[in-house]
């Protein structure tokens, strides 16, 4: 329980605050003990669907964080977390009605706070484009991990071993991805599939420039070793991570709007999800659960496969968060419970990976 609570007690502290400012801010705004209790119960509801959505996040973002360097990694956990909690869940939604209706930032600013309706419709209204840049973004994530020639543990065997017959094939997992933009495209209007198919083209160029810069500053500093230079940048994890975030927290921040839609209100409840996954990342690379748990980060990937695929048919059917949250938490808890029982039947293997 210590060992928790070492992890988890900022994020425990910042989820009181969170609550704190919930209920001044609805005594405030409506003078009604009712009507604050309801504003806290919708930011314990976003909190708890944030949480349950970025469980993936927190998994992936320990994937890379754990071979980064440790400069970096700090940067990244604090840093990184101020653009995930103020970037993706308050400027982000007033950047998207500045831009879509024209606004200035102080004047969208005003708008969320004055005209949360309006505001609302304007948001979205983008989420085509949200869908199509997130979803092909997230689709690339999940694919180029079980398409890798090097990848020799598998959890479901019969289909990840047959991906992984085509690891070689140059750029398999962009072909899929543009089938499957392709595909949802053609279900929407004229004017709707263009804007979709050039906000996954972005997406897809995003992940191809997110990773092309990461190899070259790899290339760097492999010279850089070779030459008995000392090696302290990760620079390319660190903007992988922050786009990896910024597109999970694309439905998040969508699907809050189901349940209210004041900015403020929003905003504090999704920043307390935020704020979970940077300590639910730290306690994955701190306690080396990942090496623990064998089948975890495969759980995670199929999870952010399903979650880019939602993302893409969201373009079309609206698919309620309730699902996706509740499929993400199913893979990662099968996984989970599968590496247990690996362990069980074969302690020698972990033993090694502890």
């Amino acid at each position: 329980m210590q060992t928790l609570l070492r992890y988890y007690s900022f994020s425990l502290i910042f989820t009181a605050i969170c609550f704190a400012l919930a209920v001044w801010y609805g005594w405030a705004s409506t003078g009604s003990v009712t009507a604050t209790l309801g504003i806290l119960w919708i930011v314990i509801v976003l909190s708890i669907l944030e949480v349950s959505l970025s469980f993936d996040n927190a998994v992936v973002n320990a994937t890379v964080l754990r071979d980064m360097d440790p400069v970096w990694q700090q940067r990244f956990l604090t840093i990184g977390i101020l653009i995930a909690v103020f970037g993706m869940r308050i400027v982000f939604p007033i950047a998207i009605v500045a831009i879509a209706a024209d606004l200035g930032p102080l004047e969208a600013i005003n708008l969320s706070l004055n005209d949360p309706v309006r505001y609302e419709e304007i948001v979205s209204g983008a989420h085509i484009s949200i869908a199509g840049f997130g979803g092909a973004f997230l689709a690339m994530v999940g694919l180029t991990f079980f398409f890798d020639s090097d990848k020799d543990v598998h959890w479901i065997g019969a289909i990840e071993r047959s991906i992984n017959r085509f690891s070689s094939v140059p750029a398999v997992e962009i072909g899929l991805v543009l089938l499957l933009v392709y595909g949802v495209s053609t279900q929407l209007s004229a004017e709707d599939a263009l804007t979709f198919l050039t906000a996954a083209l972005l997406g897809l160029l995003t992940f191809i420039a997110v990773h092309a810069l990461g190899a070259l500053i790899e290339q760097r500093e492999a010279r850089k070793k070779a030459a008995g230079e000392i090696v302290k940048s990760g620079l390319g994890g660190f903007l992988y991570l922050e786009v990896l975030d910024a597109s999970f927290s694309f439905d998040g921040v969508i699907g809050a709007f189901a349940l209210s839609n004041n900015m403020i209100i929003i905003a504090l409840g999704l920043s307390v999800g935020a704020m979970f996954v940077r300590s639910m990342t730290i306690h994955l690379v701190r306690t080396g659960t990942l090496a623990q748990y064998r089948y975890l980060e495969h759980g995670a990937f199929w999870a952010i496969i399903a979650l880019g695929v939602i993302m893409l048919v969201s373009a079309k059917y609206h698919i309620p968060e309730t699902i996706t949250g509740l499929l993400g938490a199913v893979l990662i808890g099968l996984s989970l419970w599968w590496s247990v029982r690996h362990n069980r039947r074969n302690p020698e293997d972990a033993e090694i990976e502890a």
